[in-house]
């Protein structure tokens, strides 16, 4: 079985209907495959008649927007790298060689210090732009990403590059086929620029788990950038790349992008194609999206969202045009979110939060009221549950998931005389000590004695959630917390501490458990030591319901007073 074989999870499986006597709302059930993949997500209610849902319907589609050859699409939406780059190649005021080698030549100068990437295509990446500037001159049709110099994961296959997922087991593996997620930015014209660092497997929250380096936070050098995608968000904040890729399995999209002031999607599970993701923990594994604005990541969520035959847990849902609900600042009401029922989720403002955290989310929410939203504490009360729960059923299948890679499947081989042997030291050799520590984690929760007490339990913990965060949503829009507890923290500082790294976990990963979708953006800055660090807001929707979240996240993102998120190492080449 490849590394990214996806295998469909075992609530999936089990699957009973149950009959809502209530509406959808916005994403119907198009087929009796979507009702299987709509199981375990929330009932739509009955689409509400806000002011802030009509606003955008007059504005021209993503595929207007980033196929006119005239400024409009930049001037509507000027925080986007993406219709700017797309407008500067069309109207011919920049070849994409030129916007390749600015990038590369920031990547060359930040790189030595950040170590966002473990493998920089420098030559590929400008064959590509070469190609596509002959296509251009040609005539030729490009795709929305034409020119967009992009970032991946390392734990999502690139036929022409090392996929490692940050693991020695892995060192110089090159799969022979994109994964689909990379496929379908290719496909619209994107430049893959490289492979972004990462906690090996997926398996950290600092990105100091990985086999290789350690990646540091453009806003302070001394601190993580969170993780395991800590290399996506890191390459984003500090413009080495327009957009990336990156996973979240418990927060690993949604924690780097708050501790690095970026724009962090995770989409609902099945949303987007798993293949070619290499599998840590199957049924909570999602390919997320980091952008520098909100507009950024509803591109690009929407070029790689959609079902894919490769992969039987994707869903057939109808992906919309994120981009084109998108309204600009100018369209806007006084009170442009009129209608919309946020609430607050009590048990993430509380103990354990760091309070210019707790603040800065509060300052937010506020803001939210500023412009029309109907604001309201609610309770999740199994949210304390979700951490252990979490931590039970992800390494239960990480243990599953990585046992190929035993030196004969996949993965470096030591040789040994005997077959156990060559087994034991090829995966001793190759995996690091928190991959040990799940695998053993996870072994013990599946073992005969103790699967009822641990892995059994933790399942009926998982519906619990599902059901506090339906209940919630029957109530609300959206939800909203912290990202994290904390903002970026020092390198080091919790390195030898699993279980006050887990800790740090508390926020997302209840997300995972219920498959919702979310949305991380910066909503402040915290002077720590007389350095600036951002605190990321995290909104939490209904199942496939992704639109509502960019559309408020974008307003929120146009109308906030705060400075723009760009660190102090960038200066010089942001000062506007």
């Amino acid at each position: 079985m490849p590394p990214s074989v996806t295998q469909t999870p075992r609530f999936l499986l089990h699957h009973h209907h149950h009959h809502h006597h209530r509406h959808q709302w916005r994403f119907p059930l198009s087929s009796p495959s979507d009702a299987l993949h709509s199981r375990r997500r929330l009932p739509r209610r009955p689409s509400p008649s806000h002011s802030w849902v009509r606003a955008s319907h007059s504005l021209p589609d993503t595929q207007t927007l980033v196929s006119s050859s005239s400024s409009a699409s930049s001037s509507l939406h000027p925080s986007s790298e993406i219709l700017r780059t797309r407008d500067a190649l069309v109207s011919r005021q920049k070849t994409a060689v030129e916007v390749v080698e600015e990038y590369l030549d920031r990547l060359r100068r930040t790189e030595p210090l950040l170590r966002c990437f473990l493998h920089v295509a420098t030559e590929a990446a400008l064959r590509e732009a070469e190609d596509l500037d002959r296509r251009i001159a040609g005539g030729e049709e490009v795709g929305e990403l034409a020119g967009v110099v992009v970032a991946v994961k390392d734990n999502l296959c690139t036929a022409n590059m090392p996929s490692t997922a940050g693991s020695r087991i892995l060192e110089g593996y090159r799969p022979p086929f994109d994964a689909t997620a990379v496929r379908r930015m290719r496909e619209r014209g994107a430049i893959v620029v490289g492979k972004t660092n990462m906690d090996e497997f997926g398996m950290g929250s600092s990105t100091e788990g990985s086999a290789f380096q350690a990646t540091l936070n453009p806003w302070d050098t001394s601190r993580v950038p969170g993780g395991s995608s800590g290399g996506s968000a890191a390459a984003v904040a500090a413009r080495q790349c327009v957009i990336s890729l990156g996973s979240d399995t418990g927060g690993s999209v949604r924690q780097p992008a708050s501790f690095c002031g970026v724009v962090g999607i995770k989409p609902t599970y099945g949303r987007v194609s798993r293949f070619g993701l290499m599998a840590y923990a199957s049924s909570l594994d999602v390919v997320g999206c980091f952008g520098s604005s909100v507009v950024d990541s509803a591109i690009l969520l929407q070029v790689i969202s959609g079902h894919d035959k490769m992969d039987a847990t994707s869903s057939k849902h109808d992906v919309p045009k994120y981009a084109s609900e998108l309204s600009p600042k100018e369209y806007l009401e006084s009170k442009p979110l009129k209608g919309l029922r946020v609430g607050v989720i009590r048990e993430t403002l509380g103990e354990g939060v760091d309070l210019s955290v707790a603040s800065s989310v509060q300052g937010a929410v506020s803001h939210l009221e500023e412009l029309g939203a109907a604001v309201r504490e609610v309770s999740v009360p199994s949210f304390d549950l979700g951490l252990p729960a979490y931590y039970i059923l992800a390494s239960s299948e990480a243990s599953s998931n990585l046992a190929r890679y035993d030196g004969v499947r996949y993965g470096n081989q030591v040789s040994a005389g005997e077959l156990s042997s060559l087994y034991g030291n090829s995966r001793a050799n190759g995996f690091g000590p928190e991959v040990k520590r799940r695998i053993l984690m996870g072994t013990y929760a599946l073992s005969a004695g103790y699967f009822d007490a641990y892995y059994k339990r933790a399942q009926k913990v998982r519906t619990l959630v599902q059901k506090s965060f339906k209940a919630a949503l029957d109530e609300n829009d959206l939800l909203v917390s912290p990202a994290a507890p904390t903002v970026a923290y020092k390198i080091g500082e919790k390195a030898n501490d699993p279980l006050a790294m887990y800790a740090g976990d508390i926020m997302t990963v209840n997300v995972n458990l219920a498959g919702l979708p979310a949305l991380v953006l910066p909503c402040g800055l915290v002077e720590v030591n007389n350095t600036s660090l951002p605190v990321g807001l995290q909104m939490i929707g209904a199942g496939f319901d992704e639109a509502t979240l960019l559309r408020v996240g974008h307003i929120f993102e146009q109308t906030c007073q705060s400075s723009q998120f760009i660190p102090p190492m960038l200066a010089d080449d942001f000062v506007s």
